[in-house]
């Protein structure tokens, strides 16, 4: 594992035990622990009976993998209008020695909600990659157009937090030197990482 791979897992699991831990009362208050999500106070590292409940919340999500051969560094941002649908803005660094890219997508999560810790769905998205050429290269970043789709798996450790796994193809269009016509590029693209959810049901109303 690379050193900037190795920092972005710190990150990760420093961002998990944050998360994961109540903040404590002001100091000098005998007011023990408090919840940012009441709901959960003494609920422990159990998860609610029935299908996990994803309307109206929001889902904060950082997580690492690969592109391709190379390193991903990706933050997704979420909220889901309704139980089954969800909606996606997603910002991916792609960091190489040569060169490093970046790429944005919004994109849409279906999945039908299930009673277990386990939490399977597919995703589809479109936007746009950026490939910055090395100081070595004398050339002007590329945008190109980017549509993703794939599917992924959430395992819940609490109502609000769970690791999640996902897989995704990114086909890139573009042009080649020379030629007419459009090409497409296809890459292999996973993360993993951690997803936070917060309701927004009591303000929904």
């Amino acid at each position: 594992m690379s050193a900037r791979a190795a920092r972005g897992a710190a990150a990760l699991v420093l961002g998990f035990a944050l998360a994961a831990v109540p903040s404590a009362a002001v100091a000098g208050q005998d007011q023990g622990l408090t919840y940012l999500v009441p709901d959960l106070e003494g609920a422990g590292w159990r998860v609610s009976d029935g299908p996990r409940r994803f309307a109206h919340a929001v889902a904060v999500s950082p997580a690492m993998g690969k592109l391709g051969d190379e390193d991903l560094f990706a933050l997704r941002l979420a909220y889901n209008p309704n139980a089954w649908l969800g909606y996606e803005a997603s910002l991916g660094h792609n960091a190489a020695s040569s060169l490093h890219a970046l790429i944005h997508t919004f994109n849409v999560q279906l999945r039908r909600p299930v009673p277990w810790r386990l939490q399977p769905y597919l995703t589809v998205g479109y936007g746009m990659m950026t490939v910055y050429p090395g100081a070595a290269v004398n050339a002007d970043p590329v945008t190109k157009n980017t549509v993703t789709y794939g599917g992924g798996l959430e395992i819940y450790v609490r109502d609000d937090i769970a690791l999640r796994g996902e897989i995704r193809a990114a086909t890139v269009f573009g042009q080649e030197r020379d030629r007419e016509g459009t090409v497409a590029y296809t890459y292999r693209e996973y993360t993993l990482g951690f997803v936070f959810y917060r309701s927004l049901a009591s303000s929904a109303h």
